[in-house]
């Protein structure tokens, strides 16, 4: 003791107080205690420091706290210190902070009623709950359940579940849960659902058993004992149903805020149903058996709705509609009873008012005559020893009667109904087990307390001495099994109780014995009671202010009873006439009589008028063993009672108990609320602290020695480790416990008294702290020790660079000094440089200017004199060729009105062509007014340069007249000279006219001048336009490049979201397609299920016999797929089997199998449906491809289009150019004879000016033109190569939005005449100026080639030639290089061919199996020469060329193979031919030889080779063969052993090879029997070893390679594409097998789930056990001290499975489908639901195990996963999806290591487990549970920060992953390379009938 002080009592330690609101009260010593102390200083939570004085008589210290590592544990027995305040506050952190409400103590599973619905309760849970063991598991009712389920199969014993509880804790709801456990685990044994009958006997018992109160809105106001029978199999084949206490005073009376029992409430809210308006019924407001509690609604309930639910479970439990109304009527009468008003005539009497529309109504409904309902309801028959009279009764008396009647007929109708339930869910099947729900009131005491609640503490008293017994014999066999010493733990006998109340001359005795006294009353009861046990036994006490009530000492506590009433209640009588009243009812049907017709002549013992009876009456539902006597009818509710109650412990006694103890948080339905004063007296009344009390008095800690070892091994010295670990323990445990009395060592575990655990774990913990001490001592020194080193060299780095930085200031200074000097020199030195440089400068200009001002004057002076010596030069030609120019430019004039007219129309019609594509308006409707504006402005721009030219012309036309007219004159003046000459005498005359004339040419020539300067002003305005057109030319092209990159980034844009939508409209169609095959296979494996249960119950009806007992449990989940398909099969033993099941069958009731029959046929059509569906979606999706592929196509093409139109533009463009350069060409030509286009004049330079930019401009559209075929060509290529994919991708978003090509080519006539330039469109006109102006006279030659585009014109045509020249220099080259190549080839072909023909002839002469050996080696030697060959010419073409040199040996090979058939053949024939010559011969021969002659000629020995056959790749067989075929090849081939060393598939192969031939033969009856035959043997052997892996491995690898056999050679193109010309050979050409090919699929989907759940079995015990339990990574995770629920060990003994038991399994999984040959594709699939099966398995129990959840868990969860990973690395199946099914695991992992304190925790959570749901993540953050005492636990802050940010997350609410989810399967067609006529068949098949075709 003195060694426990001193480690315990210390400052800092934690320990309990006593407090009045919280009962107890958490403080922390804040000085040490020393034996002696008459106090202890505290400090509380608060801070508040507090003296606690101790007792001095006994000086208790108090309870000392566990610590925080044990708080919250799974088990209260697993806590160190046995207490009440330890217990409270384990059950209070489960409840608040975890919200856990299920807590183990020992056996018992404490519940805490939430009063909030929890997603814990679902077919998921009760899955994970199933077949584990009860301490595997965090606690759970179903954990409860299922332990009862497992001993009941393992033990052959029957199991009993007590659930009990005060009201409104929660003991229904658990006795449901547990029934709806039994109920999905087990199944039915027969197709009658029982397990759904006895789930629905639940709504029908809370409707006329359970009401509302004060403390639960569904309280069960009776008890309920269920047996749930099973039967050898341990399945559910009925149910029985015993009630106790049923409430009956609650149909009269209610107090307030309560109601009556929920079926009135319901028949009221349906009142206005059509069926229910005989009843007569109102609102509930208006009967007084339903308004009393003024509380007629439960918030959140539908009483019709309500009622709806009862009334399906009566007609489910086979109570017609006719039983249903009769009951209804009845309780509608009750309601009407009820408000009969009795009125008083007199003091001593009453009457009833005529015409009571309440009686009548009543009587009405029960079938009653009004005047005999109205008598004896205010009259009563007495019986005396000689006469019988009636009396009248007074109105209090006469109500009460009314009432007593009201209650007998409910409790008659209680126990109809219950008995009817009963019959319902009996079957005729024997009961093998059972177990037993028990649902009773738990210990009640009130204020007041009367009879009902006396019976009730009765019976608390006996089961409560029933559950010490169990769990004192529980520890003593515990520890006889350990063999360890143990005494006689002291513990709280009730017995004495006990037999206060039921002893003889007991309480229950005395009660009796009053009631059958005359004048019994409660106080003369009550005074018998004091005379007899008020002295004699300690338990019962008197009150000091009342002598009629008396106390009882219960269990629990002391309840006073009030006497007041006791013998009403316990006689419980009814008037006798209003009996025979109801008993003679003329109601249509029966049901009245049938509850009335045990009835006898009185029910009360001694025949006394009824009193005015208490607020409560009971009834006990009488043994249906007994016979129904009188004396039976005689017993007194308190007898019935006792004897139920006697029976009901016998059966208890009888079976093996578990218990579940309800608790109540709270007395508001707050949820989650938990009161401590509420919780301990609860605790305190239903045995659990009794239970802690015996487990502390004891040893309650109890570790295995492994266990021990691995917690405390840090407590241990090295020297201390001995190889015996149990040793090593106890040497241990004997040096740091010297009480010997405080630890016993057992066989296999060590046991602790209460306080050792926390006083080891206290040393563990100090031995640990003060590792962490000397580790951080050195750590910091180590970081001090760092710091300081980091300082000083920090101080010298800074020194250093002070100090450098010093010196270069000095070195700055110094250089700036000097520097300063320098610049003072250099600037005086450019100072006086600058001043003479100006003054030569000027000096220099003046000269400059003078000199050039002199040279100009020269130069004008000449340039006037050339100018007119040119002038004059030329004026005669321009004067010559006005004329001509003047026709010239009428025709011109003409040919461009008509061309203007045309392109007038082509622009009408082009502008009618854009204003048609909508869409490009739409896309640059924000630009289409500024491009308006913009070609508005143009056009003005035109019309002023229009209206320019218009005046030029006249102009020149004005100018050209008159030059004619002087011209005319002039010729005529030439005239008169030469006739002047002639005619001498007429000088006179002519010198006079030469002096006009040369007047006339003086005036002339001023015009001219003005012409001219008005040509200089007219040109210099031109250049102004031209310059101003030129700024807008080039503002319009920016225009036009922004309007062109908005137009790309729109349609990349439009392009981008397009390929968005088609993605996630394909991603949609691939998951709707998805989820129709997962729908379709769920149906197929539910068919699957019917089929087998159909075939079972034809074999039990077969057989007529009951299978034998075992004991193999059946999960009512778990469908095996061992059925078989409904083919018609021609086996005659199958034929003779349906001949006896039908014989057998006819004496049965067929009304199963019909129903059988019908649900079977539903199933094929909504499979049929379902497959039309898929078939539908399926072509939808192919629809959908093939639109993306044609609107794909369309846009290309549109594409193609488009650009094609650009390309000939561009070229018609190109023509045009090089017309108008020929036409300039033709007119330089014709104006060289007059010398105006001589080289070196103006107008040849104006000429080539304009030739250099037209060869510009056509270079520029050229390169266009390559930019576009190089687009063209790599587009193409792209779309060619994009063609070959499988999904077509998307193109040109915007362009394939255009409906047509027309529409596409008004789209770009629009943009281009949108974005087309001015200065193009004046380049055009311009050609044809120049055209003209060259024609015109030599002044205008200045006008033209203003852009020098002629010359540009013309070097693009030199640089278009000369790119042409070099393409046809090109192209001729390569020409000629393929010529030479291919003249090559054709030698090297020619002497292949003289070989090959020389190496035939040598072949021809070798024997036929050297022949083939030789043109092998050839073959081989030729192509290892050329591949030498190609790889040291060309390395990179090696790889291609092998693999056409591979083809060519195929190729070669293949004309071997023809040539030897060949041969062969030719060789048939000469032999013949031969032996018919040798026949011949031999006929001559003996003709001429004599008998006697020998002839010695040599024999020479001839080579006879074997005849080879040419097979055809078939299989022949007798029809009467086939069951012989099936037989060897299906149902006696073992996958071992033969199989194995076939080649994979060979059964397929096989027959396939027997298939073919039957349609070789055109025999559709062979092959329909054989498919059959073959799916229906494939499907027997799969029921008869359907668990055996390899067999199901093996036959679903030849499932799908005889479907891939019966694609491949279908003869369909789509599967013929890889098949070689032999193997098309092979296709079926008679029969189309492709419905059979769905048959096959089918098959092969159902072997493909028999396969995963045959993994998933063998797979389902090593996975917690792997992946959890086991330590992978040894001495990372503590073990912590568990209860008495022991869980599995994580220390692996020989018999535990690890992580590389599941990898080893997973490599003999891979290895036998690769043996197999399983389709590498069916082998990801399969891998993948391993995967999910793992992960979901884990995290489900990680979901479900407190234990598990810890930082040191999930290192060890990361470990494994890491490892599967690398598994997956190793057989190259990462891509396979398996690991992202690990990644909820891989996330929970995560979040068990991640910190948990901080906002920005919380942040990165949420954004870290997207994997995972909110329920999950919420759950494992409650769980979270510290192994040390260094972790932390998550607070509660935390948790619902998490939740507030997932708050918003749209997801399942489903807590655990659906582990028996398989994904869809699909088969990938594999076609196969093997030839069918190499395969040979093994003669260790047994198939030697089989002959090749």
């Amino acid at each position: 003791m003195n060694r426990e002080l001193q480690y315990m009592f210390v400052q800092c330690a934690r320990v309990w107080i006593p407090d009045t609101e919280e009962v107890w009260k958490s403080a922390e010593l804040t000085k040490d205690y020393k034996n002696g102390d008459p106090s202890l200083h505290l400090m509380l939570e608060d801070g508040k420091t507090i003296e606690h004085k101790l007792d001095p008589k006994t000086k208790n210290l108090p309870y000392l706290r566990n610590p925080d590592i044990l708080v919250g544990e799974n088990d209260l027995t697993a806590l160190s210190y046995l207490h009440e305040p330890a217990v409270l506050h384990n059950l209070k952190v489960r409840f608040i902070d975890s919200k856990l409400i299920y807590t183990y103590c020992g056996i018992v599973l404490v519940a805490i009623n939430p009063y909030e619905t929890l997603p814990i309760y679902g077919t998921d849970i009760i899955n994970a709950y199933s077949g584990q063991n009860m301490g595997d598991m965090d606690p759970h009712i179903f954990a409860v359940a299922e332990e009862a389920y497992k001993q009941m199969a393992r033990d052959e014993r029957n199991q009993s579940i007590i659930v009990s509880g005060e009201s409104g804790a929660g003991k229904t709801v658990s006795a449901k849960y547990a029934m709806r456990y039994f109920a999905t685990v087990s199944g039915s044994a027969s197709e009658a659902n029982v397990e759904e009958k006895v789930l629905a006997s639940n709504p029908i018992m809370e409707a006329i058993g359970n009401a509302k109160t004060t403390r639960n809105d569904n309280s069960s106001r009776f008890g309920k004992y269920i047996e749930i029978g099973f039967d050898a199999r341990y399945r559910i084949i009925g149910a029985n149903m015993r009630t106790y206490l049923l409430e009956k005073s609650r149909v009269v009376f209610q107090a307030d805020d309560e109601r009556n029992y929920h079926i009135f409430y319901q028949l009221c809210a349906s009142a206005n149903l059509p069926e229910f308006k005989a009843l007569k019924l109102s609102s509930a407001n208006d009967f007084l058996y339903t308004r009393q509690g003024r509380s007629p609604v439960i918030a959140g309930v539908d009483d019709a709705k309500e009622l709806c639910t009862t009334r399906n479970a009566f007609t489910l439990l086979g109570i017609n509609e006719s039983y249903q109304m009769g009951l209804f009527q009845v309780l509608a009468a009750i309601l009407h009873l009820g408000n009969v008003e009795i009125k008083d005539r007199d003091s001593d009497s009453s009457l009833i008012p005529p015409n009571n529309r309440h009686l009548t109504a009543f009587c009405d409904l029960v079938g009653v005559t009004y005047q005999d309902m109205a008598q004896w309801l205010c009259h009563r028959k007495l019986k005396t020893a000689t006469e019988t009279y009636v009396k009248t009764l007074p109105r209090l008396q006469a109500t009460n009667a009314r009432d007593a009647l009201s209650k007998h007929i409910y409790a008659k109708l209680f126990n109809w109904i219950v008995e009817h339930v009963n019959k319902a869910l009996v079957t005729n099947v024997k009961q093998h087990s059972f177990i037993g729900v028990l649902d009773i009131y738990g210990f009640e005491t009130f204020e007041i307390n009367s009879f009902e609640q006396f019976c009730i503490n009765y019976a608390n008293e006996k089961l409560q001495q029933q559950f010490n017994m169990h769990v004192f014999k529980l520890e003593q066999e515990e520890y006889m099994k350990e063999q360890i010493p143990w005494t006689l733990i002291d513990f709280y006998d009730n017995q004495p109780c006990i037999n206060l109340i039921e002893a003889k001359m007991g309480i229950l005795d005395l009660l009796d014995e009053e009631c059958k006294m005359p004048k019994g009353s409660d106080d003369s009861w009550a005074q018998k009671l004091y005379n007899t046990h008020l002295k004699t036994c300690s338990l019962f006490e008197k009150p000091r202010m009342s002598n009629r009530a008396f106390i009882i000492q219960h269990f629990a506590d002391k309840v006073e009873y009030q006497c007041e009433g006791f013998l009403e209640k316990n006689k419980d009588t009814v008037n006798e006439e209003q009996i025979n009243v109801l008993k003679a009812s003329k109601q249509k049907f029966d049901l009245l009589v049938e509850l009335f017709q045990d009835e006898e002549k009185a029910t009360s013992p001694t025949g006394h008028v009824p009193g005015t009876g208490g607020r409560t009456r009971l009834s006990v539902k009488p043994d249906k063993g007994r016979d129904a006597s009188s004396k039976e009818h005689k017993k007194t509710v308190g007898c019935q009672f006792r004897n139920s109650l006697q029976m009901l412990m016998d059966t208890l006694n009888a079976t093996t108990p578990h218990y579940v103890r309800c608790i109540k948080p709270n007395d508001f339905k707050l949820a989650f609320s938990f009161d401590p004063k509420r919780a301990v007296q609860q605790l305190r009344a239903c045995g659990v602290l009794e239970t802690i009390r015996i487990s502390a008095a004891g040893f309650p800690s109890r570790w295995t020695y492994q266990e021990f070892f691995s917690r405390y091994r840090v407590l241990m010295k090295q020297k201390d480790v001995l190889p015996d670990k149990k040793l090593t323990c106890k040497n241990v445990l004997e040096k740091l416990v010297q009480d010997q009395d405080k630890y016993q060592f057992g066989k296999t575990k060590i046991f602790f008294r209460a306080g050792q655990v926390a006083y080891l774990e206290k040393l563990r913990a100090d031995k640990l702290r003060a590792a962490c001490i000397r580790i951080q001592k050195t750590i910091r020194c180590w970081l001090a020790r760092k710091k300081y080193l980091r300082k000083r060299s920090a101080a010298i780095t800074i020194q250093r660079f002070t100090r450098g930085y010093q010196a270069r200031c000095l070195a700055k200074f110094m250089r700036r000094t000097q520097a300063a000097t320098i610049i003072q020199k250099y600037q005086r030195m450019y100072v006086e440089r600058k001043r003479y440089r100006q003054k030569q400068a000027a000096a220099l200009a003046m000269q400059t200017i003078l000199r050039a001002y002199m040279a100009r004057q020269k130069y004008q002076a000449l340039l006037r004199e050339h100018k007119a010596v040119i002038i004059q030069k030329h004026i005669r030609g321009w004067l010559a060729r006005c004329w001509y120019k003047r026709c010239l430019l009428s025709i011109v004039y003409l040919q461009c009105c008509i061309r203007r007219m045309k392109a007038r129309r082509e622009l009408k019609k082009l502008k009618i062509e854009a204003r048609s594509v909508e869409h490009f308006k739409k896309l640059n409707k924000g630009m289409e007014n500024k491009i308006m504006q913009l070609q508005r402005k143009i056009d003005e721009q035109s019309k002023d340069n229009r209206s320019l030219n218009e005046r030029l012309v006249g102009l020149e036309s004005s100018y050209t007249v008159e030059s004619e007219r002087m011209r005319g004159e002039l010729n005529r003046l030439r005239g008169a000279e030469e006739d002047a000459k002639n005619k001498a005498n007429q000088l006179s005359s002519l010198l006079e006219e030469l002096e006009r004339l040369k007047k006339e040419l003086s005036s002339t020539q001023k015009e001219k001048k003005t012409i001219e300067e008005w040509a200089q002003t007219y040109r210099d305005e031109m250049e102004k336009m031209v310059s101003e057109l030129k700024n807008q030319n080039v503002s319009l092209k920016k225009d036009k490049d922004d309007l062109n990159k908005l137009i790309q980034e729109q349609s990349q844009q439009m392009t981008e979201k397009m390929a968005r939508a088609i993605a996630e409209e394909t991603q949609q169609l691939e998951t709707d397609l998805n989820e129709e095959r997962s729908r379709y296979q769920n149906l197929l494996s539910e068919h699957l299920r019917l089929e087998e249960k159909y075939d079972d119950l034809k074999e039990e009806m077969t057989s007529l016999n009951v299978s034998k007992p075992g004991h193999r449990r059946t999960d009512s989940t778990h469908s095996s797929n061992e059925s078989e398909y409904t083919y018609n099969s021609e086996y005659a033993e199958l034929e003779e089997g349906s001949r006896t099941t039908e014989d057998v069958t006819r004496g049965i009731d067929t009304s199963l199998t019909l129903k059988l029959q019908k649900r079977l046929t539903e199933l094929e059509q909504e499979k049929q449906s379902l497959r039309n569906e898929l078939e539908n979606k399926e072509e939808q999706f192919q629809r959908a491809r093939a639109r993306d592929d044609a609107e794909f196509k369309k846009a290309r093409g549109a594409e193609l289009e488009y650009e094609s139109l650009k390309r000939q533009e561009l070229e018609s463009e190109n023509k045009k150019l090089r017309h108008d350069l020929a036409e300039m060409r033709q007119s330089l030509l014709g104006d060289a004879a007059t010398g105006a286009g001589a080289p070196g004049s103006p107008a040849y330079k104006v000429l080539l000016d304009q030739l250099n930019a037209s060869c510009e401009e056509l270079e520029v559209r050229k390169e266009e033109v390559l930019i576009l075929r190089s687009q063209l060509v790599s587009q193409k290529e792209a779309m060619h190569h994009k063609e070959t994919m499988t999904e077509p991708s998307v193109y040109a978003a915007d362009v394939s939005k255009l409906k047509d090509a027309d529409e596409l080519k008004q789209a770009y006539v629009g943009l281009k005449d949108t974005n087309r330039s001015p200065r193009f469109m004046r380049q055009q006109l311009e050609v044809s100026e120049l055209l003209s102006r060259l024609r015109s006279a030599a002044p205008d030659f200045h006008k033209l080639n203003e852009d020098g585009e002629l010359w540009l014109v013309n070097q693009g045509l030199k640089e278009t030639i000369r790119l042409l020249e070099q393409q046809l220099q090109t192209q001729r080259r390569t020409y000629d290089s393929e010529v030479e190549s291919l003249r090559g080839e054709l030698q090297n072909v020619k002497e292949e061919n003289n070989r090959q023909q020389q190496l035939l002839a040598q072949n021809l002469q070798l024997p036929p199996e050297a022949r083939i050996e030789a043109s092998l080696q050839h073959e081989i030697t030729r192509l290892t020469n050329e591949n030498l060959e190609l790889m040291a010419n060309d390395p990179t073409a090696s790889r291609e060329t092998r693999v056409i040199i591979l083809r060519r040996m195929v190729d070669l090979m293949e004309q071997l193979e023809k040539q030897d058939k060949t041969i062969r053949k030719l060789k048939k024939q000469l032999k013949v031919y031969s032996k018919r010559i040798g026949e011949m011969g031999a006929g001559q021969t003996e003709g001429q030889t004599s008998p006697g002659q020998m002839v010695d000629e040599p024999i020479h020995p001839v080579n006879i080779p074997r005849r080879e056959k040419d097979f055809q790749g078939m299989l022949e067989y007798k029809k009467e063969d086939e069951l012989k075929l099936v037989k060897n090849l299906i149902l006696e081939l073992k996958p071992r052993g033969v199989a194995v060393n076939l080649i994979p598939g060979l059964p397929a192969y096989i027959l396939f090879m027997c298939l073919r031939h039957a349609d070789y033969v055109n025999d559709d009856q062979k092959v329909r029997t054989l498919l059959t035959s073959v799916i229906n043997s494939i499907k027997k052997i799969l029921k008869k070893r359907g668990d055996d892996f390899e067999t199901v491995s093996f036959w679903l690898a030849n499932t799908c390679r005889f479907l891939h056999c019966l694609k491949q050679y279908s003869g369909d193109e789509a599967f013929m594409k890889h098949n070689s010309s032999r193997q098309n050979e092979h296709c079926l050409s008679n029969f189309d097998l492709a419905e059979y090919r769905q048959v096959i699929s089918d098959l092969a989907i159902q072997i493909y789930q028999q396969l995963i759940k045959c993994m998933e079995n063998i797979l389902q015990p090593m996975i917690v056990s792997g992946m959890l339990e086991h330590e992978t990574i040894q001495g990372v995770s503590g073990v912590k001290p568990t209860g008495l629920r022991k869980r599995t060990s994580s220390i692996a003994d020989e018999g535990t499975y690890t992580l590389d038991s599941i990898l080893r399994q997973l490599n003999a999984f891979h290895s036998t489908m690769c043996q197999h040959g399983t389709d590498p594709e069916l082998i990801k699939q399969v891998v993948k639901q391993q995967f999910y099966i793992i992960g979901a398995v884990t995290l489900n129990n990680l979901l479900l195990r407190k234990d598990m959840c810890s930082w040191s868990k999930g290192m060890q969860i990361r470990y494994n996963v890491s490892q599967l990973e690398e598994w997956l690395r190793d057989k190259g199946l990462m891509t396979c999806g398996a690991k992202e099914t690990l990644e909820p695991l891989i996330q929970a992992a995560q979040l068990l290591q991640v910190k948990k304190k901080t906002d920005e925790d919380a942040e990165a959570i949420c954004s870290m487990c997207l994997a995972l749901t909110t329920a999950q993540i919420v759950k494992v953050l409650n769980l979270y549970t510290p192994v040390n005492e260094f972790e932390e636990r998550v607070s509660v802050a935390f948790i619902r920060t998490i939740q507030t940010r997932l708050r918003d997350r749209c997801e399942s609410p489903q807590l655990l992953m659906d582990t028996k989810m398989i994904y869809p399967v699909t088969f990938p067609f594999n076609p196969s390379s093997l030839a069918l006529e190499t395969i040979q068949i093994p003669g260790s098949l047994n198939l030697g009938f089989l002959t090749r075709v």
